[in-house]
Protein backbone atom coordinates (compact mmCIF):
# COMPACT_ATOMS: atom_id res chain seq x y z
CA UNK A 1 0.00 0.00 0.00
CA UNK A 2 1.35 3.46 -0.92
CA UNK A 3 0.30 7.09 -0.45
CA UNK A 4 -1.67 7.87 -3.60
CA UNK A 5 -2.14 11.53 -2.60
CA UNK A 6 0.99 12.31 -0.65
CA UNK A 7 0.74 15.10 1.88
CA UNK A 8 3.73 17.21 0.86
CA UNK A 9 5.23 19.21 3.67
CA UNK A 10 6.05 22.81 2.79
CA UNK A 11 9.78 22.41 3.41
CA UNK A 12 9.83 19.19 1.37
CA UNK A 13 8.12 20.88 -1.57
CA UNK A 14 10.81 23.56 -1.67
CA UNK A 15 13.59 20.99 -1.29
CA UNK A 16 12.31 18.77 -4.11
CA UNK A 17 11.82 21.80 -6.34
CA UNK A 18 15.48 22.67 -5.82
CA UNK A 19 16.68 19.10 -6.43
CA UNK A 20 14.51 18.67 -9.53
CA UNK A 21 15.80 21.95 -10.99
CA UNK A 22 19.35 20.63 -11.14
CA UNK A 23 20.52 19.49 -14.59
CA UNK A 24 20.51 15.74 -15.04
CA UNK A 25 23.92 14.23 -15.84
CA UNK A 26 24.51 12.86 -19.32
CA UNK A 27 25.57 9.59 -17.72
CA UNK A 28 25.86 8.18 -14.21
CA UNK A 29 29.53 7.77 -13.31
CA UNK A 30 30.33 6.34 -9.85
CA UNK A 31 33.08 8.78 -8.83
CA UNK A 32 31.10 11.79 -10.09
CA UNK A 33 28.03 10.64 -8.16
CA UNK A 34 30.14 10.11 -5.04
CA UNK A 35 31.49 13.64 -5.25
CA UNK A 36 28.03 15.03 -5.91
CA UNK A 37 26.58 13.17 -2.92
CA UNK A 38 29.30 14.55 -0.64
CA UNK A 39 28.65 18.08 -1.92
CA UNK A 40 24.90 17.72 -1.45
CA UNK A 41 25.30 16.61 2.16
CA UNK A 42 27.41 19.67 2.94
CA UNK A 43 24.48 21.82 1.79
CA UNK A 44 21.51 19.99 3.29
CA UNK A 45 22.69 18.16 6.41
CA UNK A 46 22.86 19.60 9.91
CA UNK A 47 26.20 20.53 11.43
CA UNK A 48 27.87 17.78 13.48
CA UNK A 49 27.56 17.77 17.25
CA UNK A 50 30.61 18.33 19.43
CA UNK A 51 31.71 15.05 21.03
CA UNK A 52 34.49 14.07 23.38
CA UNK A 53 35.74 11.38 20.99
CA UNK A 54 35.74 11.26 17.20
CA UNK A 55 38.54 9.18 15.72
CA UNK A 56 39.25 7.23 12.56
CA UNK A 57 40.56 3.70 12.79
CA UNK A 58 40.15 0.36 11.03
CA UNK A 59 39.50 -3.30 11.67
CA UNK A 60 40.48 -6.49 9.83
CA UNK A 61 38.19 -7.51 7.00
CA UNK A 62 37.94 -10.33 4.49
CA UNK A 63 39.85 -8.30 1.88
CA UNK A 64 41.99 -6.01 4.02
CA UNK A 65 41.43 -3.24 6.55
CA UNK A 66 37.90 -1.78 6.84
CA UNK A 67 37.80 2.00 7.51
CA UNK A 68 35.84 2.93 10.64
CA UNK A 69 35.01 6.06 12.62
CA UNK A 70 34.40 5.90 16.36
CA UNK A 71 32.24 8.42 18.22
CA UNK A 72 31.49 8.91 21.89
CA UNK A 73 29.89 11.82 23.66
CA UNK A 74 31.89 10.74 26.72
CA UNK A 75 35.67 10.57 26.96
CA UNK A 76 35.36 7.48 29.16
CA UNK A 77 32.51 5.17 30.11
CA UNK A 78 31.76 1.83 31.72
CA UNK A 79 30.38 -1.23 29.92
CA UNK A 80 27.59 -0.31 27.50
CA UNK A 81 25.94 -1.15 24.20
CA UNK A 82 27.50 0.27 21.04
CA UNK A 83 25.63 1.49 17.96
CA UNK A 84 27.00 0.06 14.72
CA UNK A 85 26.20 2.42 11.83
CA UNK A 86 26.15 1.55 8.11
CA UNK A 87 25.88 4.47 5.67
CA UNK A 88 23.51 4.53 2.72
CA UNK A 89 24.21 5.25 -0.93
CA UNK A 90 23.03 2.28 -2.95
CA UNK A 91 26.21 0.27 -2.22
CA UNK A 92 27.95 2.63 -4.70
CA UNK A 93 28.18 6.09 -3.09
CA UNK A 94 28.34 7.38 0.50
CA UNK A 95 31.16 7.21 3.05
CA UNK A 96 32.09 8.08 6.62
CA UNK A 97 31.88 11.83 5.89
CA UNK A 98 28.43 11.84 4.26
CA UNK A 99 26.85 10.46 7.44
CA UNK A 100 29.22 11.98 9.99
CA UNK A 101 26.70 14.47 11.39
CA UNK A 102 24.02 11.85 11.92
CA UNK A 103 26.47 9.65 13.82
CA UNK A 104 27.34 12.54 16.13
CA UNK A 105 23.62 13.12 16.72
CA UNK A 106 23.06 9.48 17.65
CA UNK A 107 25.92 9.44 20.14
CA UNK A 108 24.97 12.77 21.71
CA UNK A 109 21.25 12.05 22.07
CA UNK A 110 21.47 8.36 23.04
CA UNK A 111 24.54 8.80 25.25
CA UNK A 112 26.15 5.77 23.61
CA UNK A 113 29.25 5.09 21.53
CA UNK A 114 28.79 4.80 17.77
CA UNK A 115 31.02 2.93 15.32
CA UNK A 116 30.50 3.80 11.64
CA UNK A 117 31.63 1.36 8.95
CA UNK A 118 32.83 2.21 5.45
CA UNK A 119 32.30 -1.09 3.68
CA UNK A 120 33.65 -1.74 0.19
CA UNK A 121 31.62 -0.16 -2.61
CA UNK A 122 30.51 -1.30 -6.05
CA UNK A 123 31.33 -1.44 -8.91
CA UNK A 124 34.89 -1.95 -7.70
CA UNK A 125 33.58 -4.45 -5.14
CA UNK A 126 30.15 -5.92 -6.02
CA UNK A 127 27.98 -8.13 -3.82
CA UNK A 128 28.76 -9.74 -1.39
CA UNK A 129 31.67 -7.44 -0.46
CA UNK A 130 29.46 -5.00 1.49
CA UNK A 131 27.70 -7.53 3.76
CA UNK A 132 30.96 -9.43 4.23
CA UNK A 133 32.67 -6.28 5.53
CA UNK A 134 29.74 -5.29 7.73
CA UNK A 135 29.56 -8.68 9.42
CA UNK A 136 33.33 -8.68 9.95
CA UNK A 137 33.16 -5.24 11.58
CA UNK A 138 30.26 -6.32 13.80
CA UNK A 139 32.07 -9.40 15.07
CA UNK A 140 35.22 -7.35 15.68
CA UNK A 141 33.23 -4.77 17.64
CA UNK A 142 31.44 -7.44 19.68
CA UNK A 143 34.82 -8.59 20.97
CA UNK A 144 35.41 -5.27 22.79
CA UNK A 145 38.59 -4.45 20.83
CA UNK A 146 41.32 -2.65 22.74
CA UNK A 147 41.42 0.10 20.09
CA UNK A 148 38.06 1.42 21.36
CA UNK A 149 38.79 1.32 25.06
CA UNK A 150 35.20 0.22 25.71
CA UNK A 151 33.55 -2.90 27.10
CA UNK A 152 30.77 -3.77 24.66
CA UNK A 153 27.66 -5.32 26.24
CA UNK A 154 25.58 -5.52 23.07
CA UNK A 155 25.15 -4.22 19.54
CA UNK A 156 22.57 -1.97 17.88
CA UNK A 157 22.76 -2.06 14.08
CA UNK A 158 21.38 0.94 12.21
CA UNK A 159 21.47 2.30 8.68
CA UNK A 160 19.40 3.90 5.95
CA UNK A 161 18.55 2.60 2.48
CA UNK A 162 21.46 0.32 1.50
CA UNK A 163 22.65 0.82 5.07
CA UNK A 164 19.28 -0.40 6.33
CA UNK A 165 19.70 -3.48 4.17
CA UNK A 166 23.14 -4.10 5.66
CA UNK A 167 21.91 -3.42 9.19
CA UNK A 168 19.34 -6.21 9.00
CA UNK A 169 21.61 -8.60 7.06
CA UNK A 170 24.25 -8.14 9.76
CA UNK A 171 21.71 -8.51 12.57
CA UNK A 172 20.43 -11.73 10.98
CA UNK A 173 23.97 -13.13 10.79
CA UNK A 174 24.67 -12.31 14.45
CA UNK A 175 21.32 -13.71 15.60
CA UNK A 176 21.97 -16.92 13.69
CA UNK A 177 25.57 -17.24 14.88
CA UNK A 178 25.97 -15.09 18.01
CA UNK A 179 29.09 -13.00 18.53
CA UNK A 180 30.84 -12.19 21.79
CA UNK A 181 28.22 -9.49 22.52
CA UNK A 182 24.53 -10.02 21.67
CA UNK A 183 22.34 -8.22 19.17
CA UNK A 184 20.07 -5.86 21.13
CA UNK A 185 18.24 -3.93 18.43
CA UNK A 186 18.16 -3.29 14.70
CA UNK A 187 17.02 0.07 13.31
CA UNK A 188 16.12 0.02 9.62
CA UNK A 189 15.70 3.45 8.06
CA UNK A 190 13.81 3.31 4.72
CA UNK A 191 15.58 -0.01 3.99
CA UNK A 192 16.06 -1.75 0.65
CA UNK A 193 14.74 -5.27 1.28
CA UNK A 194 13.61 -6.94 -1.95
CA UNK A 195 13.66 -6.84 -5.76
CA UNK A 196 10.19 -5.30 -6.24
CA UNK A 197 9.54 -2.92 -9.13
CA UNK A 198 5.86 -2.14 -8.45
CA UNK A 199 3.89 -0.16 -5.86
CA UNK A 200 5.87 2.71 -4.35
CA UNK A 201 8.74 2.04 -6.77
CA UNK A 202 6.46 3.23 -9.56
CA UNK A 203 4.41 5.78 -7.62
CA UNK A 204 7.45 7.73 -6.45
CA UNK A 205 9.91 6.63 -9.12
CA UNK A 206 10.45 10.13 -10.52
CA UNK A 207 10.96 13.58 -8.99
CA UNK A 208 11.05 12.39 -5.36
CA UNK A 209 14.84 12.49 -4.77
CA UNK A 210 15.70 8.79 -5.16
CA UNK A 211 14.43 7.59 -8.54
CA UNK A 212 13.77 4.15 -9.95
CA UNK A 213 16.37 4.85 -12.67
CA UNK A 214 19.05 5.45 -10.04
CA UNK A 215 17.94 2.35 -8.12
CA UNK A 216 18.39 0.29 -11.29
CA UNK A 217 21.84 1.83 -11.76
CA UNK A 218 22.85 0.95 -8.21
CA UNK A 219 21.81 -2.67 -8.65
CA UNK A 220 23.47 -2.91 -12.08
CA UNK A 221 26.76 -2.07 -10.35
CA UNK A 222 26.19 -3.95 -7.09
CA UNK A 223 25.14 -7.13 -8.95
CA UNK A 224 23.09 -8.80 -6.20
CA UNK A 225 21.84 -12.34 -6.67
CA UNK A 226 18.04 -12.41 -6.99
CA UNK A 227 16.51 -14.31 -4.10
CA UNK A 228 19.74 -14.24 -2.08
CA UNK A 229 18.91 -13.56 1.56
CA UNK A 230 22.04 -11.45 2.11
CA UNK A 231 21.21 -9.30 -0.93
CA UNK A 232 17.44 -9.08 -0.38
CA UNK A 233 16.74 -9.77 3.30
CA UNK A 234 12.96 -9.96 2.93
CA UNK A 235 13.64 -13.52 1.73
CA UNK A 236 15.32 -14.42 5.05
CA UNK A 237 13.45 -15.81 8.03
CA UNK A 238 12.44 -13.29 10.68
CA UNK A 239 12.23 -15.95 13.40
CA UNK A 240 14.51 -15.24 16.31
CA UNK A 241 15.40 -11.76 15.12
CA UNK A 242 16.34 -9.17 17.72
CA UNK A 243 13.90 -6.34 18.60
CA UNK A 244 13.44 -4.01 15.65
CA UNK A 245 12.54 -0.50 14.55
CA UNK A 246 11.52 -0.01 10.93
CA UNK A 247 11.09 3.49 9.49
CA UNK A 248 9.58 4.40 6.12
CA UNK A 249 9.10 7.72 4.32
CA UNK A 250 5.88 8.71 2.59
CA UNK A 251 7.48 9.94 -0.65
CA UNK A 252 9.98 7.12 -1.08
CA UNK A 253 10.38 4.46 -3.75
CA UNK A 254 11.40 2.03 -0.97
CA UNK A 255 8.33 2.69 1.19
CA UNK A 256 6.64 -0.61 0.37
CA UNK A 257 9.83 -2.60 0.91
CA UNK A 258 10.15 -1.24 4.44
CA UNK A 259 6.50 -1.94 5.20
CA UNK A 260 6.82 -5.51 4.04
CA UNK A 261 9.83 -5.98 6.31
CA UNK A 262 7.91 -4.56 9.28
CA UNK A 263 4.96 -6.86 8.53
CA UNK A 264 7.25 -9.88 8.35
CA UNK A 265 8.87 -9.08 11.68
CA UNK A 266 5.51 -8.62 13.40
CA UNK A 267 4.15 -11.85 11.90
CA UNK A 268 7.21 -13.68 13.28
CA UNK A 269 6.50 -12.33 16.76
CA UNK A 270 9.48 -9.97 16.86
CA UNK A 271 9.14 -6.98 19.19
CA UNK A 272 8.80 -4.29 16.51
CA UNK A 273 8.15 -0.55 16.31
CA UNK A 274 7.06 0.74 12.89
CA UNK A 275 7.32 4.47 12.19
CA UNK A 276 5.95 5.94 8.96
CA UNK A 277 7.06 9.52 8.25
CA UNK A 278 4.35 10.86 5.95
CA UNK A 279 5.37 13.58 3.54
CA UNK A 280 9.12 12.99 3.83
CA UNK A 281 11.55 11.80 1.18
CA UNK A 282 14.10 9.03 1.06
CA UNK A 283 17.32 9.81 2.99
CA UNK A 284 15.56 12.39 5.17
CA UNK A 285 17.76 11.65 8.18
CA UNK A 286 20.69 13.39 6.46
CA UNK A 287 18.78 16.44 5.18
CA UNK A 288 18.14 18.07 8.55
CA UNK A 289 19.49 21.52 7.64
CA UNK A 290 17.31 21.77 4.54
CA UNK A 291 14.27 20.12 6.16
CA UNK A 292 13.28 21.14 9.70
CA UNK A 293 10.57 18.47 9.60
CA UNK A 294 13.27 15.87 8.97
CA UNK A 295 15.05 16.95 12.14
CA UNK A 296 11.81 16.40 14.06
CA UNK A 297 11.46 12.95 12.49
CA UNK A 298 15.00 12.00 13.54
CA UNK A 299 14.13 13.02 17.10
CA UNK A 300 11.17 10.61 16.98
CA UNK A 301 13.42 7.78 15.80
CA UNK A 302 15.88 8.44 18.61
CA UNK A 303 13.00 8.48 21.11
CA UNK A 304 11.89 5.07 19.80
CA UNK A 305 15.44 3.76 20.16
CA UNK A 306 15.56 4.92 23.79
CA UNK A 307 12.24 3.17 24.44
CA UNK A 308 13.37 -0.11 22.91
CA UNK A 309 16.74 -0.05 24.67
CA UNK A 310 15.01 0.40 28.03
CA UNK A 311 13.65 -3.13 27.57
CA UNK A 312 17.03 -4.84 27.17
Amino acid sequence: MTDQNPNFREDVQAFLAMVNSLPAPDALVPEEQREGYRAMKLMVEADPRDLAVIKDLSCPGPAGEIPLRFYDVRAERGPSPVILFFHGGGYVIGDLDTHNSLCTELSAELDLPVLAVHYRLAPEHPFPAAPDDCEAAARWLAGSPAELGRSVTGLVTIGGSAGGNLATVTARALCDKPAAAPMLLQVLLYPATDESQDGSMKTFGENHLLTSVVMDWFYDLYKPESGNQRAFPLHASAAGMCPSIVVTAGLDVLQDQGRRMADKLVEAGVDTVYLHMAGLTHDFTTTRKALPSAAAAVAKIIAAMKLMLMKV
